[in-house]
């Protein structure tokens, strides 16, 4: 009988202590730290906007410009050589049976010195973006396609882990596509930071 109660109060104690642990990690815990890095760098992506009803260069072109306005308006600064976060989009304009979609966990091999990027890229890419071959997000929700829509992660330099994903909510609009975008991006990062 000593027995019995004595197993059933060291269980009841051990319950109590395990509850009372961390949980471990959050996407909260991520934003904060997000909000303690200050430079940024973009990992060039080789989605490609394939359809013939859109131009590739000039949406990547609007879609960085966004972004990297909106980096500066929240206190980040460009630093291509040894940025805390690299920036990394995907714009989903083709039509869904023609993209494969990328998944959480990506993988980069195709990367390398002299490898072709965008030139939309150019004056904003991590200067060793080659060095990066694999990314995660345990904790970030994978996004379905949804046509005309983009998808941005910032991913911690170091841990090659994705701190923040934000996605435009609806369909971008054709009509003044331009002005389309830039008001999407800014509507992510308004209600993400």
């Amino acid at each position: 009988m000593k027995f019995i109660k004595f197993s059933s109060l060291a269980l009841i104690i051990s319950l109590i202590m395990a509850s009372c642990g961390s949980s471990g990690p959050s996407s909260k815990d991520d934003l904060k730290k997000l909000k303690s890095y200050s430079s940024y760098a973009y990992l060039p992506n080789k989605d490609t906007i394939i359809s013939r009803n859109f131009d590739n260069d000039a949406i990547q072109q609007v879609i960085v410009d966004a972004i990297n306005a909106n980096l500066k308006e929240n206190g980040f600064v460009l630093n291509k050589r040894n940025p805390d976060i690299l920036v990394h989009f995907h714009p989903m304009f083709d039509e869904q049976i023609a993209v494969n979609a990328n998944p959480v966990y990506t993988n980069y091999a195709y990367y390398r010195p002299g490898h072709y990027v965008g030139s939309y890229y150019q004056d904003y890419m991590y200067d060793n973006y080659f060095t990066v071959q694999r990314l995660n997000g345990p904790r970030i929700d994978q996004v379905p396609y949804r046509e005309r829509s983009i998808v941005i992660d910032l991913i911690d330099r170091r841990t090659n882990e994705i701190l923040w994903r934000g996605k435009t909510d609806g369909t971008i609009a054709t009509k003044r596509i331009d002005r389309e975008i830039r008001e999407r991006i800014d509507e992510i990062f308004k209600n993400q930071f």
